[in-house]
């Protein structure tokens, strides 16, 4: 399952997009609760905005119950999901992403695509709080042998899912599109300590 990813560099192009922080940080370990960035599309222009990653829809009232994933196989079903799934959905870059594999021992492996960003399909949801409100998102996951991955998006797949207007029969079929072949490295254990979040985390084992 996707628990982990970092999101440490980026181009100066995706930083003078409409709603980067200027204190933005780079991160090497961020975690279900954490803020995360979302970019999605605002009045047919890509917005980004701090979430938090655990979605929270408004009619919620137990915030220990924020999924930080969601199924892509019943997405457009779930009734956590299926209208954030209709009406807002987004993605989160990323630079990539930790999995864990190995049963009595498990090892962390750091995966990563071709391109230097990688997009993670995400649906969003905002939620008032006192007065104010918040942003918060769940990213969407497919199956891949015993694991779970974040639903990883081209430029031409990004594109049609923060359409507004993008077709169901469209978007159902990015759910199942072919995923980009991924490149992995073992990991030292330092990514295992939730607390970190620094360079270390990508330390290659010996």
């Amino acid at each position: 399952m996707c628990g982990r990813y970092a999101l440490f560099r980026w181009s100066p192009a995706f930083a003078a997009l409409p709603g980067f922080p200027p204190d933005q940080q780079p991160h090497w370990s961020l975690a279900p609760g954490a803020s995360v960035l979302l970019l999605r599309q605002v009045e047919d222009q890509l917005q980004l905005s701090s979430v938090r990653w655990g979605l929270t829809p408004a009619w919620l009232s137990d915030f220990t119950r924020t999924p930080a994933q969601a199924r892509a196989e019943t997405l457009a079903e779930q009734p956590m999901f299926r209208d954030a799934f209709r009406l807002r959905r987004g993605v989160l870059p990323a630079n990539g992403f930790y999995e864990w594999r190995g049963t009595a021992r498990k090892r962390p492996y750091w995966m990563t695509a071709e391109d230097s960003l990688m997009y993670f399909a995400a649906v969003w949801e905002a939620y008032p709080v006192e007065g104010h409100t918040y942003l918060s998102a769940a990213v969407v996951t497919r199956p891949a042998a015993n694991q779970r991955r974040p639903l990883v998006l081209d430029q031409a797949g990004m594109t049609a899912w923060l359409d507004p207007h993008a077709p169901m029969g469209t978007l159902q079929q990015l759910l199942t599109a072919p995923q980009p072949a991924l490149r992995e490295r073992p990991l030292a254990t330092f990514v295992n300590d939730p607390k970190l979040d620094a360079p270390e985390c990508l330390t290659p084992v010996n």
